[in-house]
């Protein structure tokens, strides 16, 4: 099997039996190329009968699906080595969040988060440290997450983004102690704005700015009492307490001057992965088990990952009051 489909090949013998083909080895039934293009078109979503019917069409190629499905688990090799590769010592921040995915389990179809992490590193480039399938959330399972990190090298996170994951401060205060956890300001704000109609949205976000872009913790507290006292807060009493429940988590940004603010006030660099992962998984439907469900995601990770040329935006900026605020544990893990 190529690229331009069948070709038919004698291979020459020898009496002894020590001819080895240099092109196409013994007992091999596919051109290298053949391979790699049925990989692309698993990573851009098709299903194994997609791939086989897209062959057959432009290749005149019939290829079984017990084929299509052996060519795709031969990379299951790389991603056991990308889910175990040694990090970095430090990284300043990292994002964490989950998107959902139906997996098959113990013939029932669940719905199960797959969490990745993705960190910017000190040169202000980007990493996804790593892929975790979980049924349900909890200090347990971060824990997991957090001493798997340590294992493979990573000894320090100065700031991890979240949107208010359950378990994960607990977790993380025994595994980083000395870590910042940070909760996601712009889900805080939109959890917010579920609750107003389409016409409040842009007046009551006007409202809530005034809280998360105070100078400082003393003065945001300050702006989220003035916010309970007006016609906002006693409208809908439920955006204040939900603010009051993770204030814990919001006040560490204000902490951060603005250079860093705005480099941790949302994990959307994360959300914009998961965009990308949602349109390549939504003609899925089901994954069979946890195993197809990683490598389908890690493909799509890779294709996504090439074309991060850039650092993250405004990171020159933000380096320098890294420097400042951690001396030693930032600068030490540049150098």
């Amino acid at each position: 099997m190529t690229d331009d489909g069948p070709v038919p090949i004698e291979v020459p013998r020898d009496r002894a039996g020590t001819f080895e083909p240099q092109l196409i080895g013994k007992h091999e039934r596919r051109f290298t190329g053949f391979d790699d293009k049925i990989i692309a078109l698993y990573a851009r979503g098709l299903t194994v009968r997609e791939i086989q019917a897209f062959l057959h069409e432009m290749y005149a190629v019939d290829v079984s699906p017990d084929l299509i499905s052996a060519v795709t688990d031969a990379i299951v090799a790389e991603v056991t080595a990308w889910q175990t590769r040694a990090l970095e010592r430090l990284y300043p921040v990292v994002f964490f969040d989950a998107l959902r995915v139906k997996i098959r389990e113990e013939a029932t179809v669940r719905m199960k988060a797959v969490y990745l992490a993705l960190a910017v590193l000190p040169d202000g480039s980007r990493d996804i440290l790593g892929i975790w399938i979980e049924q349900s959330e909890g200090a347990k399972f971060w824990m997991k997450v957090f001493s798997d990190l340590k294992a493979r090298g990573c000894e320090d996170i100065l700031i991890a983004v979240t949107d208010g994951l359950k378990g994960m401060e607990e977790a993380l205060a025994a595994v980083f102690p000395q870590t910042t956890l940070q909760t996601c300001i712009v889900h805080l704000v939109r959890h917010s704005l579920d609750y107003a109609n389409w016409k409040q949205r842009k007046p009551l976000a006007a409202a809530l700015r005034h809280i998360y872009a105070a100078p400082t913790a003393e003065l945001a507290l300050t702006a989220l009492d003035t916010f309970e006292q007006s016609e906002w807060g006693r409208r809908f009493p439920t955006i204040v307490a939900a603010w009051r429940r993770a204030w814990s988590r919001v006040i560490p940004f204000f902490a951060f001057p603005p250079e860093i603010r705005r480099i941790i006030y949302t994990t959307n660099a994360l959300e914009s992965v998961h965009a990308q992962l949602r349109k390549i998984i939504k003609t899925r439907g089901q994954f069979p088990h946890d195993d197809a469900a990683t490598k389908l995601i890690w493909l799509a990770l890779r294709n996504i990952t090439a074309k991060w040329v850039r650092g993250a935006p405004m990171w020159r900026a933000a380096m320098n009051q890294f420097a400042i605020l951690y001396g030693e544990r930032f600068t030490s893990a540049k150098a």
